[in-house]
C-alpha cells in the first residue's frame, strides 16, 4: 500500500511537473508569435506614418494614425483570430483606454523603466482567466521616439494641437519625451 502511494504520489508529481512544462512552452511559443504579430503591427504603422510625414508633415500623419492604427488592428485580429490593440496609461483615442490587466502591466513596465530596463525590449505574457475562460494575454512596450515627439511631445504646434484635439476630445497623450513609455501593443489569444 504504501509502495503504490509512493508511485502515485511520483505519478501526481510528475504530471504537475509536465503540465508546468508544457504551461511554459505555451507561453514562450504564444509569445513569439505575439511578438511577430507585433511586428508586423508596428511596422504597417510606423510605414503610414513615416509616408504621410514625408508627404505632407505631422498634421496629415494624425489623420492617418487616426484612421489608419484601427484598421491596422482590426485587418490583424481578423487574419490571427486573436484581439490586438494598442493603450496606454496616458491614451489618446478614448477607446484605447486600458482595462485593469492591461494597466496593471503599464505599471509594472513604468517600475521596470525607473528600474533601469530597456523599453525596446519590454514585454509581458501571461495565461489569464477572464469570465471563467482562459486567454492568452501579451503586452509589448511602446518607446517613445523621436518621430513621436512631433504629435506626443511636450511642445506640440498650437495648430496641430486644435488637429488632435478636434478627433480627440479626451486626449491625455502629450508630454512625453523621447524613451519614455508611449503605450503598448496589447494580444488576447483565446486558448
Amino acid at each position: 500500500m504504501l509502495n503504490s502511494l509512493k508511485i502515485l504520489t511520483g505519478f501526481v508529481a510528475c504530471s504537475m511537473m509536465v503540465s508546468v512544462a508544457y504551461a511554459n512552452d505555451g507561453i514562450k511559443s504564444r509569445s513569439q508569435q505575439s511578438k511577430q504579430v507585433v511586428q508586423e503591427f508596428a511596422g504597417q504603422l510606423k510605414g503610414e506614418l513615416q509616408s504621410a510625414m514625408k508627404a505632407k508633415g505631422p498634421m496629415y500623419a494624425v489623420d492617418v494614425c487616426h484612421k489608419k492604427a484601427p484598421e491596422i488592428a482590426q485587418q490583424l485580429s481578423e487574419k490571427y483570430g486573436w484581439e490586438i490593440a494598442r493603450t496606454s496609461l496616458k491614451a489618446r483615442n478614448a477607446g484605447n483606454q486600458p482595462d485593469a490587466w492591461e494597466k496593471s502591466v503599464l505599471q509594472k513596465f513604468e517600475q521596470r523603466k525607473a528600474d533601469g530596463e530597456d523599453v525596446k525590449l519590454m514585454a509581458h505574457a501571461e495565461i489569464v482567466e477572464t469570465d471563467g475562460k482562459k486567454q492568452f494575454r501579451f503586452m509589448k512596450a511602446i518607446p517613445t521616439d523621436t518621430v513621436c515627439l512631433a504629435c506626443h511631445g511636450g511642445n506640440v504646434a498650437p495648430e496641430l494641437k486644435a488637429k488632435i484635439d478636434e478627433l480627440y476630445p479626451q486626449d491625455a497623450a502629450t508630454g512625453f519625451k523621447q524613451g519614455d513609455i508611449r503605450g503598448a501593443f496589447s494580444i488576447v489569444q483565446p486558448m
